[in-house]
C-alpha cells in the first residue's frame, strides 16, 4: 500500500490532521489498531480552542448535537472556608467560552465521518502498526499488522500520533527528557441517577484527590493517588475500595456497589516528557507522542490538536509538492517543533508547578487544595483577573488556526 501521509493513531490529533490535509487534496491514511472508539476513560474536556475549530471545519453544529455538560468556571476553596472563581471561561473574547464535557468517542466519530467524505482519505481500522519502514536515509513508512495479516504502507510522510507509548517513537528511539511525576491516576465509572451539583471540582480527603464527571446515566471519577501505589490498592480489594469512593464522593455513597470488581478501575501511569528532537527524515511526532502531557487542567487534547493544525498548515504544501520524499526532509519537519515547541514547554513547566505545590501535597496528607486568603481576597477584589488562568487553560498559548483552505463555514 501506499500513501502520500501516513498517520498513525486515530485519536483526536490523527483524525484532525488526517481531515486537514485531505481537504487540501493530499492523499493521506490514518491507521487505527482498534475496530471503533469506544474504549473509556480518555480525555473528555473539548477546550474553546477546539470548539472554534469546529467552528472553522463547518462541524460545530454537529458537535453542539451532542450529549454534553458545559464547565462555564473553575471554583477552588479558601483557607477561610468560603470558594472563590479562579477561571472565569465567560470572560474569554472567544466563540464559545465554556469547556465541553463530551465523550471522546463522540468527538472522534464526528472528525472520522467528516473526514471520510472527503476522497484522499482513508481511515484503516484494526491496522495496527508494528514498526517503521527504513531506506535512502529515511524512513519511508510502516510495517503493519491486521486482520488480513502482515503488510507495509510507503508514505512520503509517516507522523505518530499514537500517544505517550508511541510505538513509532521507541522504534526511532529518539531522545526524551522525562519529568518526575509523584501521582497516578485511577478511571472508573458509577452507574447512578443522581445529578452531581459540583462536577469536575475536586473532592480530597485522606491523602485522595476524586474528580466526578457526570454522564448520562453514570458518573466517570478519576481517582488520583500516589504513583507505585496501584498494587497495594488492588490487594485491598473491591470492598476497601468502595468505601473509600463512599467517604470521598458522599453523594455516590449508595452506588458504588456497581463498581463490580478491581477490573472495573483502570490504572493511568501518569508521565510527563517531550522529545528533545521530534523528527527524522520523513517521520513526525506530534501530540503526546512528541510530548506526554499530565492530566492537570485537561488541556492534552487540545494541544495535540493545536499541533496537527500547526502540521497541516506548515506541511500540507510540501506535502503536495513532493518536497518531504527526500533524504533531507527533516529540515522542513523542524518547523512543526519550531512552531510547537514554545507552547509545550509553557503548559509542562505549569503542570510542573501544580503537581509540586497543589498534588503532591493533598496525596501525602499535607493540606487540601485551597487558595490563600490573601489571594481569595485579590480574586474577589479584581475579578478580571481570573481570565488569565481562562486563557491558559482554555485557549492556551500560541493557538493555531484553520488554514483557509480546510475551512467549511464557520467563523
Amino acid at each position: 500500500m501506499t500513501s502520500t501521509c501516513a498517520i498513525v493513531g486515530g485519536g483526536p490529533a490523527g483524525l484532525v490532521l488526517g481531515l486537514l490535509l485531505a481537504r487540501g487534496g493530499i492523499r493521506v491514511t490514518v491507521l487505527e489498531k482498534h475496530a471503533d472508539f469506544l474504549r473509556d476513560f480518555r480525555g473528555d474536556t473539548v477546550h474553546p480552542s477546539t470548539l472554534g475549530l469546529l467552528d472553522d471545519l463547518g462541524l460545530f453544529e454537529l458537535f453542539d448535537r451532542l450529549p454534553q455538560s458545559r464547565v462555564r468556571q473553575f471554583r477552588v476553596p479558601t483557607t477561610d472556608g468560603s470558594d472563590v472563581v479562579l477561571a472565569d471561561l465567560d470572560r474569554l473574547r472567544v466563540r464559545h467560552p465554556y469547556i465541553a464535557m463530551v465523550p471522546q468517542w463522540d468527538l472522534l466519530d464526528l472528525l472520522a465521518a467528516a473526514a471520510e467524505a472527503e476522497p484522499t482519505f482513508t481511515l484503516l481500522r484494526e491496522h495496527e502498526v508494528t514498526g517503521v519502514l527504513r531506506g535512502g536515509g529515511r524512513v519511508r513508512g510502516v510495517t503493519i499488522r491486521s486482520p488480513r495479516g502482515e503488510g507495509e504502507l510507503l508514505a512520503d510522510l509517516t507522523v505518530a500520533c499514537d500517544g505517550r507509548w508511541s510505538v513509532v517513537r521507541r522504534a526511532l528511539d529518539l531522545p526524551l527528557r522525562e519529568f518526575a511525576v509523584p501521582f497516578d491516576v485511577w478511571w472508573f465509572r458509577v452507574t447512578t441517577g443522581r445529578h452531581l451539583a459540583e462536577a469536575l471540582l475536586p473532592r480530597i480527603r485522606r491523602g485522595r484527590i476524586g474528580i466526578a464527571i457526570a454522564r448520562r446515566g453514570y458518573v466517570q471519577v478519576a481517582w488520583i493517588g500516589r504513583k507505585g501505589t496501584d498494587a497495594a490498592l488492588r490487594a485491598a480489594g473491591i470492598d476497601a475500595f468502595r468505601a473509600e469512593v463512599a467517604e470521598l464522593l458522599p453523594d455516590l455513597a449508595e452506588d458504588v456497589h456497581t463498581i463490580a470488581s478491581m477490573d472495573d478501575v483502570k490504572h493511568l501511569d501518569v508521565r510527563l516528557n517531550r522529545l528533545r528532537r521530534w523528527h527524522m527524515n520523513g517521520v513526525l511526532c506530534i501530540g503526546d507522542a512528541a510530548h506526554a502531557m499530565s492530566p492537570a487542567g485537561g488541556v492534552g487534547i487540545n494541544l495535540a490538536v493545536q499541533d496537527a493544525v500547526a502540521t497541516a498548515r506548515l506541511l500540507a504544501k510540501p506535502l503536495r509538492d513532493g518536497a518531504l520524499a527526500g533524504p533531507r526532509s527533516g529540515r522542513l519537519l523542524g518547523r512543526v517543533q519550531r512552531r510547537r515547541r514554545f507552547p509545550t514547554i509553557v503548559i509542562q513547566t505549569l503542570q510542573r508547578v501544580v503537581h509540586a505545590r497543589v498534588i503532591a501535597p493533598v496525596i501525602a496528607g499535607r493540606t487540601g487544595v485551597v487558595v490563600p486568603r490573601i489571594a481569595g481576597i485579590l480574586l474577589r477584589r479584581l475579578r478580571g483577573l481570573s481570565v488569565i488562568p481562562a486563557f491558559v487553560i482554555g485557549v492556551g498559548p500560541r493557538p493555531e488556526r484553520v488554514p483557509g483552505w480546510a475551512r467549511r463555514g464557520g467563523g
